[in-house]
């Protein structure tokens, strides 16, 4: 019961932080992660046509290579750099979806209020760090290879700049869906939202193990009625 008035007094805290360096309120900030959030939406729904882009090259460059003995590296490479697109393009939108691996063996014995706030404390801790660490690091690297127009050492290679562009690209995604992540958990700790770490439509453990026990003593009493009647 001591540490619920320090929570509560942190997150007040870093809700002044946010308004003073911000310059607005929570609403607002809600706001910019409702906008936010559906920039990730509209991003993932295009990526995913990426994929049938991969599936239709990858049929017409075997389809070709059989049947008229025609191919090139740049068919396969194509698909590589799709392949980049989708896997990076799409952190940011699989981040609003909660679909990351999560290991919570030991989070989940917590309060959700607790979980919220170790949520908290890895996106500000080590995923806004490791986000601004790996673009420093990429971008002399993209630059470079759009300076110097270096291309696959493979014959009939792709130009590389696009798909090295992929990796600060799609964590600059990833970062700014972790914003509205942030934003929306410190207002779950104000009250002012539902539990924005619950995936939409989805089941707790506990509720798929009360169905799993629904329907094994559903099929136990099936069981049963059928041996009376034999």
């Amino acid at each position: 019961m001591k540490g619920k008035p320090l929570l509560q007094g942190f997150s007040f805290f870093l809700q002044s932080v946010v308004i003073v360096f911000f310059g607005v309120n929570m609403d607002s900030l809600l706001c910019l992660s409702k906008r936010i959030d559906q920039f990730s939406e509209w991003v993932g729904r295009w990526v995913a046509w990426l994929v049938l882009a991969a599936v239709l090259i990858s049929a017409c460059n075997a389809i070709s290579r059989k049947a008229f003995n025609l191919s090139s590296n740049a068919f396969l490479e194509i698909q590589w750099y799709l392949f980049a697109a989708v896997f990076m393009l799409a952190a940011g939108y699989t981040l609003m979806r909660q679909e990351h691996v999560k290991i919570d063996v030991v989070s989940g014995r917590f309060s959700k209020r607790t979980q919220i706030w170790i949520d908290i404390a890895g996106i500000c801790l080590f995923l806004f760090p490791f986000v601004i660490y790996i673009i420093t690091l990429a971008m002399p690297l993209v630059i470079n290879a759009y300076v110097t127009k270096e291309m696959s050492s493979n014959a009939g290679g792709l130009i590389r700049w696009p798909v090295f562009a992929m990796l600060p690209l799609g964590l600059l995604l990833l970062g700014v869906q972790g914003v509205s992540e942030l934003i929306k958990r410190i207002a779950f700790l104000q009250g002012m939202i539902p539990d924005p770490s619950k995936k939409q439509g989805a089941k707790t453990p506990e509720e798929e193990f009360a169905e799993f026990l629904l329907q094994k003593e559903v099929a136990a009493r099936e069981a049963a009625q059928i041996g009376v009647q034999k």
